[in-house]
């Protein structure tokens, strides 16, 4: 070969290296990008593994063993556990050959699981007990564990939907305020175990907590007290508002009936007069309590009555409601609120073009130069 052809054959090998070093730039980089580290990372596909130890063996005709494990951040031993896996047929973690674990369930065996597991014939059938039914049949010999880890693990679902009847979407919706009024009580556990018992009246247009009582121990009488609170505390004294109230004793006893007798309120039974429930009130128990109750100590009837006194306040006249576009309880109640939501739609677009403005002003380090 002349010296011309060894300068021509130089040149080409010159130009080889430069590609493969910018595949291999985009290689690394891609990597990164995608944070592959085989030091830190589980491979358990045995193809996956079976890859990676080829690739070694074609790189180990021109690097050292060492050098060739470095490029690819993966240690010496943990090579050598993939070739002995490798030898014994077990490469994968999860492996599908027989021979790695011959006592594992034949696939005839987990076809009938799932057939049984999913079947409407024995849909009234716990899964522990339809192992050992299984067992009883003679069609499957299997733990009620094993069942439970592959109902799991493969997505068996159980044809146990429950069919519930149908309920009102949308629950009652008042048309102005004092016309539907909902009342519960509510438990409170004490730190000492002791209770509290809290009785409370909203008003469903404006969701105003109209009165509400804490008491220690639990009287029935102590609902005509809330309610006549709630009476005398009304915006509108012309119609006799419609309480909402569950079946519990505390609502339905003589004294409260006295009450109703009297004309002053109206009273209608959750789900027994009609189809809706007294969610309202219950809705804001939950509020109440997770919110604001369990955040605090506990330990006294006296130190509920203080904070449910504080969150009256807050919900009543302070917090907006998302269903009033901004409104507070009491802005709706007494209709002092009625410019709120235009004036939270003009503060909303004022701030949107102010943060346009402020936005286009600034620029990042990548944009600066061409600015400048």
């Amino acid at each position: 070969m002349s010296e011309a052809d060894l300068r021509l054959e130089v040149m080409k090998l010159r130009r080889r290296v430069r590609k493969l070093r910018v595949v291999i730039g985009l290689l690394v980089g891609v990597m990164r990008a995608l944070d592959v580290d085989l030091a830190r990372r589980r491979i358990p596909n045995g193809d996956a593994k079976s890859t990676i130890l080829r690739a070694v063996e074609r790189a180990r005709q021109v690097l050292k063993c060492r050098a060739a494990l470095g490029v690819i951040s993966l240690s010496a031993t943990r090579l050598h556990t993939w070739k002995r896996a490798e030898r014994s047929c077990d490469l994968d973690d999860h492996s599908s050959c027989p021979k790695s674990s011959p006592h594992r369930l034949t696939a005839d065996e987990i076809q009938t699981m799932k057939e049984m597991t999913t079947s409407t014939q024995y849909r009234h059938v716990p899964t522990g007990t339809l192992s050992l039914l299984a067992q009883r049949m003679g069609r499957v010999f299997a733990s009620d564990t094993t069942w439970h880890r592959f109902a799991q693990d493969r997505g068996w679902r159980r044809p146990r939907l429950r069919l519930h009847p149908t309920k009102p979407r949308i629950g009652i919706r008042a048309e102005r305020p004092d016309e539907t009024w909902h009342i519960d009580t509510t438990v409170i556990r004490l730190a000492d175990g002791t209770k509290a018992y809290l009785h409370g009246v909203i008003d469903n247009y404006s969701r105003r907590i109209l009165a509400w009582h804490v008491s220690a121990k639990f009287e029935t009488a102590t609902t005509v007290t809330v309610l006549l609170d709630a009476i005398r505390s009304r915006a509108s004294p012309e119609d006799a508002p419609t309480v909402l109230a569950d079946g519990g004793r505390e609502n339905v006893n003589g004294k409260v009936d006295e009450l109703i007798t009297s004309g002053l309120l109206k009273r209608t039974l959750a789900m027994t007069d009609i189809r809706f429930s007294n969610s309202m009130i219950e809705a804001w128990w939950r509020a109440l309590k997770h919110q604001w109750l369990f955040l605090h100590n506990l330990d006294t009837v006296e130190q509920v009555r203080k904070l449910v006194a504080f969150y009256v306040e807050e919900h009543n006249t302070r917090l907006p409601h998302s269903a009033f576009r901004g409104q507070t309880p009491d802005e709706m109640y007494f209709g002092g609120g009625d410019g709120v939501p235009g004036e939270l739609e003009a503060a909303r677009a004022a701030a949107r073009k102010r943060r346009l403005e402020v936005n286009r002003t600034l620029a990042c380090q990548v944009c600066e130069p061409e600015v400048a």
